[in-house]
């Protein structure tokens, strides 16, 4: 559906912070569903931890929002410009249910519930097979043009 050349040109988001691999289904405006493979060459897998490496809880959110931005982008009919920025805002109902761990495969699900004066709010979840990692009640993220 959208490969990491499309999915470069629709995020400002680079190595190491572009948490999103490929794009494998997209619904304009209702839902998206993104691959994030998940390696032990990961730069956090130094830290977190040594001894049995976990992908930190704060970055599968964050590549919760990306695969969002880019249904947001995408129900829009737009691409990002050198003046819009994309801002996580919030996080409501996070539950993490299971350890992500190197040689996963993240499936990175969003479903837009409300689009409103630049204001985003989606479900989301983050899976691991058949087993949920993270589900999120509501994540919100705002874009906003800067001068």
């Amino acid at each position: 559906m959208m490969d990491i050349h499309t999915i470069l040109k629709q995020l400002p988001h680079r190595y190491p912070f572009l948490l999103v691999d490929r794009v494998l289904d997209l619904e304009k405006g209702k839902t998206i569903r993104v691959l994030k493979n998940v390696t032990m060459n990961e730069p956090f897998f130094q830290g977190h931890f040594p001894q049995r490496p976990v992908m930190p809880g704060v970055l599968m959110l964050e590549a919760m929002a990306q695969a969002a931005a880019l249904l947001a982008f995408h129900a829009l009919d737009a691409s990002p410009c050198g003046n819009t920025i994309y801002y996580f805002a919030g996080v409501d109902g996070v539950r993490f249910k299971r350890p992500v761990e190197p040689g996963d495969q993240l499936i990175l699900e969003a479903e837009l519930l409300r689009m409103k004066a630049g204001i985003f709010r989606f479900k989301t979840r983050a899976m691991v097979g058949d087993e949920v990692a993270v589900d999120v009640d509501q994540l919100t993220c705002a874009m906003r043009t800067v001068a």
